[in-house]
C-alpha cells in the first residue's frame, strides 16, 4: 500500500463512485480521505456512518467538507501519497498539475462522448431500445452515457424516426415515483447550460427535436445534421440529448468516432463479429461493449484515454493504481 488517498468525488453517483474508489483502496491498506460534492453532505455523511457501523479502524475512512480552493495544501500535505479524481475536464486539469508538482499519483475520470454504432445489425428495434436506454442513463448526467449514435445509411432513417419516437415518448418528473422515466439535471444552471448548448448548435445548422427547458428539466431530445464545424461536435452535453451521425461504412464510422477529444468507452451493436474487433482494435477509446448496455462490472476495469482522463478504476487494472510495485531479488547461494 502507498498510503493514505485523497478522493474527490462527483455529485452523479455520490454513493456507487466513493465506494469503487474507497473499497478496493481500503481493503489494500490506503486509508481514504474523501472530499466529495458540495451538493451531496448527505451522502458523505452516511458513508461514514456506514463504516462507523461496521467498527472500521478510527481514521480508515474521512470526510472533509472542503472547498475547491482548500484542496491544493491537502494534495500538497506529505501524508497524502495519491489522488483520485472523478469529474470536468477543468477539474480534472487542475488536480492533475497540482499532484504533479508534488510528484503524487493520480487517477482521473473525467467526460466523456461515447459513441453508439449500429452496423449492420439484426434487429433495428433492439439497437433503438438499447440506445434510449445508453443515452438516458441517470437521466443522461452519465459520463459513459451514450451520446453519439454513429448509423449506417441503410439504417439512418427508420433509426432516428424510431429512435425519436421513443425518446419523446419518456415521461419526466420526480424521480423517486413509478412511471417516471427521467429526473430534472443537476440544477438549474446545468439545465440552463444545456439549453444554450442547444442553441449554439441550432444556430450554427444542427436539426433539433425536443430539448426544451423546463425550469431544470430538459426534455429528452435529438440533434441532427451535425458537421465538425458546429461547436457541439467536440463538446459533452451531460443531458437527454443524443447526437445522431449518418455514415456510409465502418471506415467512416470509426474515423468520426476518432474525431472527438474524449476517449472514454464505446457500444457497439452488430452481427458482424469482424466490425466488432475493428472496433475494439482502431477506436481510440479505454472501453468497448458490443451488442450489450450496462455491461460495467465490478471486476471490469473503468477508465479512457485523451480527454476523459488516465488511470483506471475496478478490476485488477484499478486495484494495482495505488500500490507499490516492490521488486526483491535475492541472490542464489551456491549449493554446499
Amino acid at each position: 500500500a502507498l498510503g493514505p488517498l485523497l478522493g474527490i468525488m462527483p455529485w452523479n453517483y455520490p454513493y456507487y463512485q466513493v465506494a469503487r474508489f474507497a473499497a478496493p483502496n481500503i481493503a489494500l491498506g490506503n486509508p481514504i480521505v474523501l472530499k466529495h460534492a458540495a451538493s451531496t453532505p448527505g451522502c458523505a455523511l452516511a458513508i461514514a456512518k456506514i463504516f462507523e457501523d461496521a467498527q472500521a479502524p478510527e481514521g480508515v475512512y474521512q470526510n472533509l467538507f472542503l472547498s475547491h480552493d482548500q484542496i491544493e495544501p491537502i494534495i500538497a500535505d506529505d501524508r497524502i501519497r495519491g489522488v483520485s479524481l472523478t469529474g470536468s475536464e477543468r477539474a480534472g486539469a487542475i488536480v492533475a498539475e497540482q499532484a504533479g508538482r508534488h510528484l503524487k499519483r493520480v487517477v482521473l475520470e473525467l467526460g466523456g462522448a461515447d459513441p453508439f454504432f449500429v452496423l449492420d445489425v439484426d434487429d433495428l428495434d433492439e439497437a433503438v431500445e438499447a440506445g434510449v436506454a445508453g443515452r438516458m442513463e441517470n437521466s443522461g448526467q452519465a459520463c459513459n452515457a451514450s451520446k453519439r449514435h454513429i448509423v449506417l445509411a441503410k439504417d439512418y432513417d427508420a433509426y432516428v424516426e424510431k429512435f425519436t419516437a421513443k425518446m419523446n415518448s419518456l415521461k419526466g418528473g420526480d424521480p423517486t415515483q413509478e412511471g417516471q422515466d427521467y429526473g430534472p439535471m443537476s440544477s438549474l444552471k446545468a439545465a440552463e447550460g444545456i439549453e444554450k448548448q442547444l442553441q449554439d448548435a441550432v444556430a450554427a445548422g444542427a436539426t433539433l427535436v425536443g430539448g426544451e427547458r423546463d425550469g431544470a428539466f430538459i426534455k429528452p431530445g435529438v440533434l441532427t445534421n451535425v458537421t465538425p464545424d458546429n461547436p457541439v461536435f467536440t463538446q459533452e452535453i451531460f443531458g437527454p440529448i443524443a447526437m445522431i451521425f449518418k455514415v456510409e461504412s465502418v471506415d467512416e464510422a470509426i474515423e468520426l468516432a476518432n474525431n472527438s477529444p474524449f476517449g472514454l468507452g464505446a457500444i457497439v451493436f452488430t452481427k458482424n463479429e469482424e466490425t466488432i474487433d475493428r472496433i475494439a482494435h482502431e477506436h481510440e477509446t479505454g472501453m468497448v461493449y458490443a451488442n450489450e448496455v450496462g455491461g460495467e462490472l465490478a471486476e471490469l476495469p473503468f477508465g479512457g484515454v485523451k480527454n476523459s482522463g488516465s488511470g483506471r478504476e475496478l478490476g485488477p487494472i484499478g486495484i494495482d493504481e495505488f500500490v507499490n510495485k516492490k521488486l526483491v531479488r535475492i541472490k542464489a547461494r551456491p549449493s554446499a
